[in-house]
Protein backbone atom coordinates (compact mmCIF):
# COMPACT_ATOMS: atom_id res chain seq x y z
CA UNK A 1 0.00 0.00 0.00
CA UNK A 2 1.00 3.34 -0.93
CA UNK A 3 1.71 5.94 2.08
CA UNK A 4 2.57 9.31 0.39
CA UNK A 5 -0.01 11.55 0.52
CA UNK A 6 0.75 13.08 -2.80
CA UNK A 7 -0.83 10.82 -5.60
CA UNK A 8 -3.02 12.32 -8.64
CA UNK A 9 -4.60 9.82 -10.54
CA UNK A 10 -6.04 10.89 -13.76
CA UNK A 11 -9.22 9.20 -15.76
CA UNK A 12 -9.47 9.58 -19.33
CA UNK A 13 -13.06 9.45 -19.92
CA UNK A 14 -13.24 11.61 -23.16
CA UNK A 15 -13.65 9.12 -26.18
CA UNK A 16 -16.57 7.84 -28.13
CA UNK A 17 -18.30 4.65 -28.63
CA UNK A 18 -18.00 4.50 -32.05
CA UNK A 19 -15.82 1.59 -32.36
CA UNK A 20 -17.68 -0.14 -30.48
CA UNK A 21 -20.74 0.17 -32.09
CA UNK A 22 -22.07 2.22 -29.15
CA UNK A 23 -24.53 5.47 -29.57
CA UNK A 24 -23.36 6.93 -26.13
CA UNK A 25 -19.59 7.21 -24.80
CA UNK A 26 -18.04 3.26 -24.69
CA UNK A 27 -17.33 4.17 -20.65
CA UNK A 28 -20.84 4.84 -19.98
CA UNK A 29 -21.56 1.00 -20.86
CA UNK A 30 -23.12 -1.14 -18.26
CA UNK A 31 -20.48 -3.16 -16.54
CA UNK A 32 -22.04 -5.42 -13.81
CA UNK A 33 -22.88 -3.10 -11.19
CA UNK A 34 -21.80 -0.19 -12.76
CA UNK A 35 -19.94 0.92 -15.94
CA UNK A 36 -17.37 -0.03 -17.64
CA UNK A 37 -15.67 3.79 -16.36
CA UNK A 38 -17.11 3.09 -12.86
CA UNK A 39 -14.77 0.27 -12.70
CA UNK A 40 -11.76 2.29 -13.51
CA UNK A 41 -12.92 4.35 -11.00
CA UNK A 42 -13.42 1.61 -8.32
CA UNK A 43 -9.89 0.80 -8.85
CA UNK A 44 -8.40 4.34 -8.40
CA UNK A 45 -10.30 4.56 -5.43
CA UNK A 46 -8.83 2.13 -4.13
CA UNK A 47 -5.22 2.95 -4.19
CA UNK A 48 -3.52 4.09 -0.86
CA UNK A 49 -4.04 8.25 0.22
CA UNK A 50 -4.67 9.56 -3.09
CA UNK A 51 -5.09 13.42 -2.85
CA UNK A 52 -6.50 13.75 -6.10
CA UNK A 53 -8.47 12.50 -8.61
CA UNK A 54 -9.29 13.87 -12.29
CA UNK A 55 -11.95 12.73 -14.76
CA UNK A 56 -11.36 13.90 -17.80
CA UNK A 57 -14.71 13.91 -20.34
CA UNK A 58 -16.35 14.67 -23.26
CA UNK A 59 -18.33 17.97 -23.41
CA UNK A 60 -21.87 16.93 -23.25
CA UNK A 61 -20.87 14.18 -20.71
CA UNK A 62 -20.64 15.27 -17.64
CA UNK A 63 -23.94 14.76 -15.87
CA UNK A 64 -23.73 11.24 -17.35
CA UNK A 65 -19.93 10.65 -15.79
CA UNK A 66 -20.93 12.48 -12.63
CA UNK A 67 -23.88 9.68 -12.19
CA UNK A 68 -21.67 7.00 -12.64
CA UNK A 69 -19.55 8.14 -9.88
CA UNK A 70 -21.36 9.55 -7.63
CA UNK A 71 -22.31 6.38 -5.72
CA UNK A 72 -18.75 5.23 -5.90
CA UNK A 73 -16.89 8.34 -4.16
CA UNK A 74 -18.51 8.49 -0.75
CA UNK A 75 -16.77 11.13 0.58
CA UNK A 76 -14.21 11.64 -2.09
CA UNK A 77 -13.61 14.65 -3.83
CA UNK A 78 -13.69 14.37 -7.93
CA UNK A 79 -12.35 17.06 -10.12
CA UNK A 80 -14.00 16.93 -13.67
CA UNK A 81 -11.95 18.46 -16.50
CA UNK A 82 -13.42 18.42 -20.35
CA UNK A 83 -11.17 16.89 -22.63
CA UNK A 84 -9.04 18.05 -25.96
CA UNK A 85 -9.72 16.72 -29.66
CA UNK A 86 -6.66 14.48 -28.80
CA UNK A 87 -5.71 12.09 -26.14
CA UNK A 88 -2.35 14.60 -25.58
CA UNK A 89 -5.02 17.54 -24.99
CA UNK A 90 -6.95 15.64 -22.74
CA UNK A 91 -3.99 15.38 -20.79
CA UNK A 92 -2.91 18.88 -20.89
CA UNK A 93 -6.27 19.77 -19.64
CA UNK A 94 -5.80 17.52 -16.28
CA UNK A 95 -2.25 18.60 -15.81
CA UNK A 96 -3.78 22.19 -16.02
CA UNK A 97 -5.84 21.61 -13.13
CA UNK A 98 -3.45 19.84 -11.46
CA UNK A 99 -0.55 22.07 -11.60
CA UNK A 100 -0.84 24.31 -8.35
CA UNK A 101 -0.87 21.60 -6.76
CA UNK A 102 2.16 20.19 -8.39
CA UNK A 103 3.80 22.85 -8.01
CA UNK A 104 3.52 23.67 -4.10
CA UNK A 105 4.60 19.64 -4.19
CA UNK A 106 1.47 18.63 -2.82
CA UNK A 107 1.48 15.94 -5.83
CA UNK A 108 4.32 14.31 -6.92
CA UNK A 109 3.28 11.40 -8.62
CA UNK A 110 0.50 11.20 -11.58
CA UNK A 111 -1.23 7.99 -12.81
CA UNK A 112 -2.95 8.46 -16.15
CA UNK A 113 -5.14 5.52 -16.98
CA UNK A 114 -7.37 4.84 -20.03
CA UNK A 115 -11.03 4.56 -18.64
CA UNK A 116 -11.70 2.20 -20.81
CA UNK A 117 -9.54 -0.30 -18.83
CA UNK A 118 -11.82 -1.48 -16.49
CA UNK A 119 -9.61 -4.68 -15.16
CA UNK A 120 -6.69 -3.00 -14.19
CA UNK A 121 -7.23 -3.27 -10.82
CA UNK A 122 -6.00 -1.20 -8.02
CA UNK A 123 -2.64 -3.45 -7.91
CA UNK A 124 -1.30 -2.30 -11.05
CA UNK A 125 -1.61 1.53 -10.17
CA UNK A 126 0.54 0.92 -6.62
CA UNK A 127 2.69 -1.13 -8.47
CA UNK A 128 3.30 1.61 -11.36
CA UNK A 129 3.27 4.63 -8.73
CA UNK A 130 5.82 3.45 -6.83
CA UNK A 131 7.74 2.29 -9.73
CA UNK A 132 7.29 5.70 -11.38
CA UNK A 133 8.19 7.58 -7.85
CA UNK A 134 11.61 5.57 -7.31
CA UNK A 135 12.46 5.78 -11.47
CA UNK A 136 10.79 8.92 -12.59
CA UNK A 137 7.85 7.05 -14.83
CA UNK A 138 6.54 3.56 -15.11
CA UNK A 139 4.70 1.85 -17.77
CA UNK A 140 2.48 -1.24 -17.67
CA UNK A 141 3.44 -3.89 -19.77
CA UNK A 142 2.92 -7.32 -21.30
CA UNK A 143 4.04 -9.99 -23.91
CA UNK A 144 2.44 -9.96 -27.18
CA UNK A 145 1.87 -13.59 -28.12
CA UNK A 146 0.10 -12.95 -31.31
CA UNK A 147 0.12 -11.38 -34.49
CA UNK A 148 1.47 -7.28 -33.65
CA UNK A 149 -0.27 -4.64 -34.68
CA UNK A 150 0.88 -1.30 -34.68
CA UNK A 151 0.41 -1.27 -31.31
CA UNK A 152 4.05 -2.39 -29.45
CA UNK A 153 7.21 -1.46 -28.45
CA UNK A 154 10.94 -3.00 -28.53
CA UNK A 155 11.64 -3.56 -25.11
CA UNK A 156 15.02 -6.05 -24.48
CA UNK A 157 14.34 -7.29 -27.99
CA UNK A 158 10.75 -8.09 -27.54
CA UNK A 159 7.77 -6.84 -28.58
CA UNK A 160 5.12 -5.94 -25.71
CA UNK A 161 2.04 -4.64 -25.48
CA UNK A 162 1.71 -1.28 -23.85
CA UNK A 163 -1.38 -0.32 -21.33
CA UNK A 164 -2.71 2.21 -18.54
CA UNK A 165 -2.56 3.18 -15.93
CA UNK A 166 0.97 4.81 -16.61
CA UNK A 167 2.43 6.88 -13.96
CA UNK A 168 5.10 9.91 -13.93
CA UNK A 169 6.77 12.08 -11.05
CA UNK A 170 4.74 15.10 -11.16
CA UNK A 171 6.88 17.95 -11.73
CA UNK A 172 8.77 16.28 -15.07
CA UNK A 173 5.75 15.71 -15.91
CA UNK A 174 4.14 18.73 -15.86
CA UNK A 175 7.75 20.33 -17.52
CA UNK A 176 6.95 18.01 -20.13
CA UNK A 177 3.60 19.18 -21.13
CA UNK A 178 4.61 22.41 -20.55
CA UNK A 179 6.85 22.53 -23.33
CA UNK A 180 4.77 20.82 -25.66
CA UNK A 181 2.17 23.20 -25.80
CA UNK A 182 4.25 26.34 -25.90
CA UNK A 183 5.66 23.82 -28.99
CA UNK A 184 2.41 22.79 -30.45
CA UNK A 185 3.49 19.69 -30.33
CA UNK A 186 1.09 16.24 -29.37
CA UNK A 187 2.85 13.06 -28.35
CA UNK A 188 0.76 9.79 -29.01
CA UNK A 189 1.18 8.57 -25.66
CA UNK A 190 2.09 10.25 -22.12
CA UNK A 191 5.84 8.30 -22.49
CA UNK A 192 6.68 9.82 -25.59
CA UNK A 193 6.10 13.05 -24.45
CA UNK A 194 8.32 12.86 -21.43
CA UNK A 195 11.11 11.46 -23.10
CA UNK A 196 10.69 14.12 -26.04
CA UNK A 197 11.25 17.33 -23.38
CA UNK A 198 12.41 15.47 -19.77
CA UNK A 199 15.08 12.85 -21.76
CA UNK A 200 13.15 10.44 -19.24
CA UNK A 201 12.55 6.39 -20.40
CA UNK A 202 9.75 4.80 -18.35
CA UNK A 203 10.83 1.53 -16.59
CA UNK A 204 8.33 -1.50 -17.40
CA UNK A 205 6.50 -3.18 -14.71
CA UNK A 206 4.51 -6.50 -15.19
CA UNK A 207 1.06 -5.68 -16.75
CA UNK A 208 -2.04 -7.96 -17.05
CA UNK A 209 -3.34 -9.86 -20.09
CA UNK A 210 -7.04 -9.00 -18.68
CA UNK A 211 -6.40 -5.41 -18.10
CA UNK A 212 -7.91 -5.30 -21.13
CA UNK A 213 -9.32 -1.79 -23.57
CA UNK A 214 -12.73 -1.81 -24.75
CA UNK A 215 -12.79 -0.51 -28.03
CA UNK A 216 -15.15 -3.30 -30.41
CA UNK A 217 -18.21 -4.72 -29.26
CA UNK A 218 -16.49 -8.33 -28.41
CA UNK A 219 -14.30 -6.48 -26.24
CA UNK A 220 -17.49 -5.64 -24.19
CA UNK A 221 -18.45 -9.32 -24.35
CA UNK A 222 -15.27 -11.23 -23.21
CA UNK A 223 -14.75 -8.44 -20.26
CA UNK A 224 -18.03 -9.13 -18.99
CA UNK A 225 -16.71 -12.61 -19.48
CA UNK A 226 -14.02 -12.36 -17.19
CA UNK A 227 -16.31 -10.12 -14.43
Amino acid sequence: MLTCMSVAIVILAAGSGSRVGAEANKVLLPLGDTTVLGRSLRAALGVGDVSHLVLVVRAGDEEAVAATARPLLGDRDLILVTGGASRHDSEWQALRALAPAIVSGEVDVVAIHDGARPLAGTELFETTLTAAREHGGAIPVVPLTGLLTHAWVPVTGRAVGVQTPQAFRARDLLAAHTAADADGFAATDTAGCLERYAGLHAVAVPGSPTNLKVTFPEDVELVMGLL
